[in-house]
């Protein structure tokens, strides 16, 4: 089970502070928007979101440059963060969450079932990311839901807002998630300004 954080609570504190979120979606092909908007009042906070399940769609729509897609490929965390920027800056939001990977029942260019990449895009040029490995045992939609979830308890990390039931590892700033083990849940952030 993925770290949980308390939804409504999150979308209440940017809210408060005045802000907004998108999302652009590759693996999940809409239902991290659609878990955001299932929060009652989401709409003060929620602007938008992308699916971009197409390659062709990651430049089209979230502005996703080429020469990232043909350099480090869909599945990265340069792929990831440019979703994030192109999002944020597509639906005008102030902040943004992409999430791009592989969800099964078979590996993608290399890269094996439950490699998931989730970009975060905020203020001030702030564009970082962080890696999931996830069981590849989970079926597909189970990592899709864990993904959604682990994505939005990043978010939440890049807020300083409390996670509920976030544990801690070495090495890791935002913990594991319960019933997955250190070794299938690595992340490693990166930060660089816009």
């Amino acid at each position: 089970m993925a770290r949980k954080v308390a939804l409504p609570e999150l979308l209440d504190g940017l809210a408060a502070r005045g802000e907004t979120l998108a999302t652009c979606e590759s693996l999940t092909a809409g239902m991290l928007a659609a878990t955001i908007a299932g929060v009652p009042g989401a709409s003060r906070v929620l602007r938008g979101g992308l699916v971009t399940y197409a390659t062709e769609l990651k430049s089209s729509l979230a502005h996703v440059d080429w020469e990232i897609l043909e350099a480090h490929g869909v599945i990265s965390a340069e792929c990831a963060r440019a979703m994030a920027r192109g999002a944020r800056e597509v639906c005008g939001a102030d902040w943004a969450i992409s999430l791009t990977g592989v969800a099964g029942p078979d590996r993608q260019d290399d890269h094996p079932v439950g490699e998931v990449h989730v970009g975060v895009a905020g203020p001030e040029g702030l564009v970082v990311d962080t890696t999931l490995n996830l069981d590849p045992e989970f079926s597909r939609n189970e990592i899709r839901e864990l993904a959604c979830q682990e994505a939005i308890a990043y978010f939440a990390s890049q807020l300083f807002l409390p996670t509920i039931g976030a544990g801690s590892a070495e090495g890791s700033s935002g913990g594991t998630s319960e019933g997955t083990s250190p070794e299938s849940l690595r992340e490693s952030s990166s930060a660089r300004n816009k």
